[in-house]
């Protein structure tokens, strides 16, 4: 088996300290995968528990910077570890993260479809909850957001700017 310019057998599986197939090639801010060697952007760690205001503040954080991949990746923490009655929340807030993502890598069909879909499950939550302001945010700016901006994606034929179409959790 012949090895890649990184030193890599051709054809292997990048693996985990666990052993689990897990791709270490760098990333892009938007999360696209590069070529093995080249700088990329640090990787949010996974499995991180946090409070809900930090995952908010971090999330926050992360979309501010044009950065939807990596909140998206903190939205899935809260997702995974958070109480039952909040699941759809955070799921929700991260689909919105990866239609942002797809949006600016120019896939506007997904980018639309992730936005609605994130947009129709805050919706659900909340009305299934009662609660309009979860740990602060405002899921009816949120998800006006949303639709709004996969009607744009859909209208438009170039990318959307992250870090300028960045949502205001808390707005």
């Amino acid at each position: 088996m012949g090895s890649t310019s990184s030193g890599r057998a051709a054809g292997a599986r990048d693996r985990d300290s666990a052993g689990r197939a897990r791709n270490a090639r760098p990333r892009d801010g938007l999360g696209r995968p590069l070529p093995y060697g080249a700088d990329g952007v640090d990787r949010q760690p996974e499995g991180v528990v946090r409070t809900p205001e930090q995952t908010v503040a971090e999330a926050q954080e992360l979309l501010d910077a044009g950065k939807p991949f990596h909140a998206h990746e903190v939205f899935e923490d809260a997702w995974k570890s958070g109480p039952e009655d909040e699941r759809e929340l955070w799921r929700g807030l991260a689909q919105l993260a990866v239609g942002l993502t797809h949006a600016a890598r120019g896939n506007t069909t997904g980018g639309a479809r992730l936005l609605r879909r994130g947009a129709g499950a805050l919706q659900e939550w909340t009305s299934a909850s009662g609660r309009t302001r979860p740990h602060g945010m405002n899921l009816r700016s949120v998800t006006a957001w949303a639709r709004d901006l996969a009607e744009s994606v859909e209208g438009g034929s170039e990318p959307v700017d992250a870090e300028g179409r960045a949502p205001r959790l808390r707005g």
